[in-house]
């Protein structure tokens, strides 16, 4: 059974919806772009445009690769959809990857959004 952050983050995922949260102690604005399981944990590669990092420095667009276990008051929220520039190296934060808002995505995601 999926966690309560799992079913939000992929219904943000669905719905091209940014959610705000609090992780590791500071809030973000993000935008979830894939979801799965790493080690038996629940984790997201995300696009964080707001908030700020563990610095504390504002974030402005940077690629975050979030364990859900440690996301708290999370919530959709207002506002366009951001994918950011693309990679050009393979994602390592996620080992089964369940889902990929990338239509051509490499991972074989097991669900299709």
């Amino acid at each position: 059974m999926s966690s309560r952050n799992y079913s939000l983050f992929e219904r943000a995922m669905r719905q091209r919806t940014p959610l705000s949260c609090i992780y590791n102690g500071y809030p973000r604005a993000l935008c979830p772009i894939i979801l799965g399981h790493s080690q038996g944990d629940e984790k997201a590669l995300t696009y964080q445009f707001g908030g700020q990092g563990s610095c504390g420095r504002p974030i402005r667009g940077e690629w975050r690769c979030v364990s859900l276990s440690k996301v708290s008051n999370a919530k959709l929220c207002k506002g366009p959809w951001r994918v950011g520039s693309s990679h050009t190296r393979p994602q390592r934060c996620i080992e089964t990857v369940d889902l990929d808002v990338n239509q051509s995505s490499p991972y074989r995601p097991k669900r299709r959004l």
